[in-house]
């Protein structure tokens, strides 16, 4: 249901609230650079961080300044199901086209507590679920094994799968099939992972580069494997910079330097040191996007 070249897009604020024009460019940005799915409200978009009305003004935004030209994908996971269910319901009413699901942070439930969380989730909102595992945020792990059982509802279409394991990727095709769309969460392993089954990456470096991210999976499902793997190897040093802290500090400075947002992260998230600053926009300069 779910492939292609997606964005974690940033939400950008201003004196401290949400900037709504700068969100609509933002998603015209990415639709002019072939970006086939927007999702707000994850990671990147700092949602951690938004109160539950900024979440829907955000969903609310996206939803309408896209008008239907790509799908929505709306981040409304939590380590609260009640949560969790109320955020899904808000999404599929303002005319979300899914959602994304992050494991329960914090509580680190086991896996039968993984598999009843989104079981409660997909049974209570007829929406399309994709679920999100990354170990590394929420200290849990989502194992193939419970991602088979949850393939089985009808609800849950796919994973977004950032342990940046191949063998990890491997299982989940095994036990969910092919109708099953298993999407990078990171953009090191999009190529690797689309060369063992995946249907393509939610990705962080869409944010500045968005043309480059979709022109690898462009090239990659058109027979071009070559090309994608230039691309894919070209793109190393880029999507490396923007983790050398924690995200998505770095990208929202990025897309601050290239004039598309005001800079601005909310605690306890901190600006980048002059180091990285520099840092960054040097390797920004060398990418031309600034």
């Amino acid at each position: 249901m779910f492939s292609g070249a997606m964005v974690a897009v940033v939400t950008p604020f201003k004196d401290g609230m949400i900037d709504e024009t700068a969100l609509r460019d933002l998603v015209e940005f990415q639709i002019a650079g072939g970006t086939d799915a927007i999702v707000p409200c994850g990671t990147t978009g700092e949602s951690a961080t938004l109160s539950h009305n900024e979440h829907h003004q955000v969903i609310d935004i996206v939803v309408d300044a896209v008008a239907g030209r790509v799908p929505v994908i709306a981040g409304t996971g939590s380590n609260n199901t009640a949560e969790s269910i109320r955020l899904t319901q808000h999404a599929k009413d303002v005319g979300a086209d899914g959602v994304l699901l992050i494991t329960p942070y914090y509580n680190k439930p086991s896996q039968e507590g993984l598999y009843q969380h989104f079981k409660a989730i997909a049974e209570s909102v007829d929406i399309p679920n994709i679920l999100y595992n990354v170990p590394g945020r929420t200290s849990v792990d989502l194992l193939a094994e419970t991602v088979g059982r949850l393939a089985e509802l009808p609800n849950i279409v796919g994973i977004k799968e950032a342990t940046a394991s191949m063998r990890r990727a491997s299982e989940i095709i095994a036990c969910c099939g092919d109708d099953f769309a298993l999407l990078s969460g990171d953009d090191f392993t999009f190529f690797p992972q689309m060369c063992v089954g995946g249907r393509g990456v939610i990705s962080v470096t869409a944010n500045i580069a968005p043309s480059l991210i979709s022109g690898i999976y462009d090239a990659f499902v058109g027979g071009e494997f070559a090309k994608a793997q230039k691309l894919h190897h070209r793109l190393q040093k880029l999507c490396s910079t923007l983790f050398i802290e924690t995200n998505p500090a770095p990208v929202k400075t990025a897309v601050a330097m290239m004039g598309k947002i005001e800079e601005g992260l909310r605690l306890p998230l901190a600006p980048l040191t002059p180091e990285h600053r520099d840092y960054l926009a040097q390797v920004l300069r060398e990418y031309e996007l600034i």
